[in-house]
């Protein structure tokens, strides 16, 4: 077998190349990004069930030509991370200056942080309630030589954290160094650079209303730099169906079939989990007026993205864009539900995937998971924890961190699942971004009579 490695190795990596190219030919101005992110994404899951089935008994060719493909998908990812930080920082900065008053902030703020948190508090109920029914629990999974690794690693993350009270997290929310936080250093950088946004921006306010003169040069400086982020942003986007393709691809045929079998069980009710928290977001947009079929025709093309990325932050760009272009949210509103759903009460990441996890190990420490004090705990600590999880990658494993040990629970069982993550990571990223657009829609219906006015798009999606 060794001898005919080397050959097919290049033979699957000339494919993938092909398929690439294809995708180029695929951008022409009747495709959307929308359309074109889709076909990366089909293309890739195609791409990997074929590898997956024709070299079944030769993994050391997949893993060969993974290690191409991920050159592409692996550029694709640090070029959404290097965007997310000044992203986040100019957005909130944007918002905050677009305010006529602190009293609209206040009000934006409050209201989008309640729906967040809200539905978090909702999603981390479902989680158990889906949890309970299928009857999971920790024991019985299979404990393999990447989920010991892994399980190393978590312990000594939770070592690091095990010291930190609840004060202890809410001081590490407030940034002591800016630069150090743009790096995205500490788990919680991304709620800091949201902290010194805000700041920043009610400096600016202040600044503007001693100085009308001098306001409105802040606000052509900000809304300078906003669209000079925004294009960078769309330059690093239209690379999008090339990430996604290597990203999928790596996910299918990564994938290890037998771990899948073992757990397809919680694979089956964790999107069963976030099935009925999108239900709860229709049901929510329709008490207030919204049509859903609308508004789900408008908003796939987003949730693809966030699919395939499964980065809430680096979908900010799309979310603010639907939002404003296809929802009637004004901008200040939107860019404030994007930024602060990215960071702040994940329905997916926060809610849901912790409250299973302690679910699942509520049995075996002895603990009724069906008792009131227990189910109550469990939901006021997933409230209190969304705070601060990071909207890229790891922000479940990172939400775990938290929560488990504040239930008194091991955190090795998040190691134990990492064989089907990646499958269910995905969904739950689409969850988060819908809930960020969907406490942007509510908070634009609460707060109608603010004075705003939503601007005309910057690009064509």
């Amino acid at each position: 077998m060794e001898a005919v490695m080397p050959v097919f190795v290049p033979i699957n990596v000339a494919v993938f190349v092909g398929i690439i190219l294809l995708l180029v030919r695929f951008r022409q101005p009747q495709h959307s990004l929308s359309r074109q992110v889709l076909a990366g994404l089909v293309a890739g899951i195609a791409f990997g069930f074929s590898m997956q089935f024709v070299y079944s008994n030769s993994p050391d060719i997949i893993n060969g030509t993974l290690e191409w493909t991920n050159v592409v998908g692996t550029t694709y990812v640090n070029l959404l991370r290097m965007i997310i930080m000044p992203l986040i920082l100019v957005m909130m900065i944007s918002a905050v200056v677009r305010m006529r008053k602190m009293m609209e902030l206040g009000k934006v703020a409050f209201a989008v942080i309640s729906i967040l948190i809200g539905t978090t508090m909702v999603a981390a109920f479902i989680a158990i309630l889906v949890t309970n029914f299928f009857g999971l629990t920790a024991d019985g999974l299979t404990e393999g030589a990447r989920e010991l690794a892994r399980s190393d690693v978590l312990l000594s993350r939770q070592e690091s954290m095990s010291a930190l009270g609840l004060t202890d997290m809410l001081v590490r929310f407030v940034p002591s160094n800016i630069f150090h936080d743009l790096t995205g250093a500490r788990p919680t950088s991304v709620i800091a650079v949201v902290i010194f946004g805000i700041l920043f921006g009610i400096a600016a306010l202040l600044v503007s209303a001693e100085d009308e003169a001098r306001g409105e040069s802040i606000s052509n400086f900000v809304e300078t730099v906003r669209l000079i982020i925004m294009k960078l942003v769309y330059l690093v986007m239209a690379l999008t169906p090339y990430g996604i393709l290597a990203l999928i691809t790596k996910v299918v045929a990564g994938a290890n079939a037998a771990d899948i079998r073992n757990l397809i069980t919680f694979i089956i009710a964790s999107y069963l989990a976030i099935a009925l928290m999108f239900g709860v977001h229709s049901l929510l947009l329709r008490l207030n007026g919204v049509r859903f079929s609308d508004y789900w025709r408008k908003v796939w093309p987003v949730l693809t993205f966030a699919f395939g990325s499964r980065s809430s932050a680096a979908t900010i760009p799309l979310t603010v864009e639907a939002q404003i272009e296809k929802l009637d949210v004004p901008q200040p509103i939107a860019n404030l539900a994007a930024t602060f759903g990215a960071t702040i009460g994940q329905n997916g990441c926060a809610g849901i995937y912790p409250a299973m996890l302690a679910t699942m190990i509520a049995p075996t420490m002895g603990v009724d998971p069906l008792s009131l004090g227990f189910i109550v705990g469990l939901i006021g600590i997933v409230a209190i924890s969304s705070f601060g999880i990071a909207g890229v990658g790891g922000g479940a494993t990172f939400a775990a961190l938290v929560v488990l040990p504040a239930m008194g629970f091991p955190v090795t069982i998040a190691a134990l699942l990492i064989s089907v993550e990646p499958l269910i990571d995905m969904a739950r990223t689409a969850l988060n971004v819908n809930g960020s657009i969907v406490s942007g829609v509510l908070a634009s219906k609460f707060l109608r009579n603010l004075p705003y006015n939503a601007p005309e798009s910057e690009i064509d999606s």
